[in-house]
């Protein structure tokens, strides 16, 4: 499975929730962080299961957006 950013958060009242930024919509919560975990992971999958989007497409998108920002940096520091 492609790795994706997840913003952890935890409840006063106990367990917690995450969202996945770069899949709007795509939230989870869990009594304790292993549930979390499982429970973000099946929603990511389900997320992308939705949007049509597959494991290659995310692998082909992330590498792009990598050389991209590796560009955009090489370029920053030429003009410096």
């Amino acid at each position: 499975m492609s790795s994706f950013a997840v913003v952890i958060h935890q409840e006063a009242s106990g367990g917690y929730w995450g969202e996945v930024p770069a899949l709007p919509g795509c939230y989870s919560q869990g009594e304790t962080f292993e549930d979390l975990l499982a429970n973000i992971r099946e929603a990511i999958a389900g997320t992308l299961e939705v949007f049509g989007i597959s494991e290659e497409d995310v692998t082909v998108a992330a590498a792009k957006l990598r050389r991209a920002r590796a560009k955009k940096e090489a370029r920053r520091h030429a003009h410096k």
